[in-house]
């Protein structure tokens, strides 16, 4: 066996710095929107990610350069062969309600829950033969085939553990446990005082010596952005997570007093702006309309003025920040002439075209208008559609728009966050995340197939590149940014972000300096 990782806690230097932690305090964080749901293993939205990561825990977790780092298992092969991944997991875990915790909850969460119920993991667990449990604190996946990504799907969001004694041989989505969730995490479940806050509490059984250092964590919940930022300066709240108030007030909140900011925390999930393009119908069904759209927008702009400088402009449909991006493409500098030239390639007449912007605040209203405006500039037609965000879901899941503004993570890897949105075979109505364009390449799909099981990284590399050259070339989707999302904090709270999903999990390590 190929020892990949084993290490005492004691060497993790991210998650245990120098200075001695002070325990104790309460830490408000902003939640926005409010979860639906804090079941992790039937929700993974964002606010719920935020929320219920601190309760449900996973095997591994990942520091900001990807790389696995132990959780509920505290060491782990992989077989030579790839075939085999062997878990030992930590003794004396318990679930919050005091039952213990063993390697059956394992096999039950990801064979028999999570296959039902999480869409984005079953697609890795094709690969997967068998899961088995020999002994209390051994887990054992038994691969189909190689599968190189895999190892890059065992945190809270994409594998979280759920607990079999209350699960097993239930209706998992009308379980009543789902509103009291129990995880293993370092927070327990307290109260959910729905439009205000969810309180969570210190877990005094937790398995790893003397942590969590907080007592108590409120999520508050604040609907308007701009009440956002007057709680954080009123010291209502202590943590701002990335996204919660509108980016031309970021620099404000930043130059006040004892006030720090940090983009990491981000790695894992890399999220990338786009803009789905309708290519079943209407103008941008035609490749080189699309491209038009490409050469007409003005992406630095948006960078530097409406994302004030917070992201970097998308190339490709893989993110420069993770892994297998190529810069080996189009690159579709704004270029007004060149976008007329497709436009009468394509015989555009004027038709049109409506811009759904993302419901998530005035920066994505300011983007959508700014994307119409330099539309205009090249002779195409549009109006933007506002939508709340139930209505944003509904138009996307029914095809009912021609172009969408949206953002996706990628997950470390194009096989877990990328390949979703182009392959034919994720075409479905009901869904807003996966292939909403309607996209369709049998050569594409071949080639994303082939990267996922190539064995070298060398090889995958190879395919990907290919990949990328004709996804930017046939250009299904527009390419927005890489975009930023700065988590502001008091500076008086340490070791907050630690992982490469940042705020996310990042509780367990977090502490107040006295």
């Amino acid at each position: 066996m190929k020892n990949l990782f084993t290490a005492s806690l004691l060497s993790l230097g991210l998650a245990f710095p120098a200075m001695a932690q002070d325990a104790g305090g309460r830490l408000d964080i902003v939640v926005q929107p409010e979860p639906p749901s804090l079941m992790l293993g039937l929700v993974q939205n964002g606010p719920t990610q935020l929320v219920a990561g601190d309760i449900y825990e996973s095997l591994l977790r990942y520091d900001t350069d990807l790389n696995p780092q132990p959780s509920l298992a505290k060491s782990w092969e992989i077989s030579d062969d790839g075939m085999t991944y062997t878990f030992n997991l930590h003794e004396g875990v318990t679930w919050h309600d005091g039952e213990p915790f063993t390697s059956e909850d394992v096999v039950f969460s990801v064979d028999t829950f999570l296959r039902e119920t999480h869409a984005r993991l079953r697609v890795s667990l094709q690969h997967v033969d068998t899961i088995t449990a020999p002994d209390d604190h051994t887990v054992v996946f038994k691969m189909k085939n190689p599968f190189g990504p895999f190892i890059g799907v065992f945190e809270a969001g994409t594998m979280p553990m759920v607990p079999k004694h209350i699960y097993e041989g239930t209706d998992f989505a009308n379980n009543p446990a789902n509103n009291t969730p129990i995880g293993t995490g370092p927070f327990k479940f307290k109260e959910w005082q729905k439009g205000s806050y969810i309180h969570l509490v210190k877990n005094e059984d937790y398995y790893l010596d003397g942590q969590p250092y907080l007592d108590e964590v409120y999520y508050r919940v604040i609907p308007d952005a701009a009440s956002r930022a007057v709680a954080f300066e009123n010291g209502e709240v202590d943590v701002l997570p990335g996204g919660s108030v509108e980016n031309w007030d970021v620099k404000r909140l930043t130059e006040m007093d004892n006030v720090c900011s940090t983009g990491k925390g981000w790695e894992y999930f890399a999220p990338h702006a786009m803009a789905w393009m309708n290519n079943r119908e209407g103008p941008t069904a035609n490749k080189n309309f699309r491209k038009a759209v490409m050469y007409a927008m003005d992406r630095e702009f948006v960078r530097d003025v409406i994302w004030n400088g917070f992201g970097k402009v998308a190339t490709s449909p893989v993110s420069s920040k993770t892994n297998f991006y190529t810069d080996d493409t189009i690159m579709y500098d704004q270029d007004v002439e060149k976008a007329k030239e497709l436009l009468a390639e394509a015989g555009y007449d004027g038709e049109p075209v409506r811009i759904l912007p993302l419901p998530y605040g005035e920066t994505w209203q300011r983007w959508a208008e700014a994307m119409k405006q330099n539309l205009k500039e090249v002779g195409i037609n549009s109006e933007v559609v506002a939508t709340d965000v139930a209505g944003w879901n509904q138009k996307q899941a029914e095809w009912d728009f021609d172009i969408a503004f949206t953002y996706l993570y990628q997950y470390g890897d194009p096989a877990l966050g990328v390949a979703r949105s182009y392959l034919s075979s994720n075409i479905a109505k009901g869904s807003p995340w996966n292939n909403v364009a309607g996209y369709a390449n049998e050569e594409v799909d071949a080639m994303f197939a082939e990267a996922a099981v190539a064995p070298t990284t060398e090889a995958r590399q190879e395919i990907y590149t290919e990949i990328q050259k004709q996804l930017v070339d046939d250009v299904p989707v527009a390419w927005l940014l890489e975009i930023e999302f700065p988590t502001i904090y008091r500076c008086d709270v340490q070791d907050l972000v630690t992982t490469a999903i940042g705020v996310n999990d990042g509780l367990r390590d977090a502490w107040i300096k006295q």
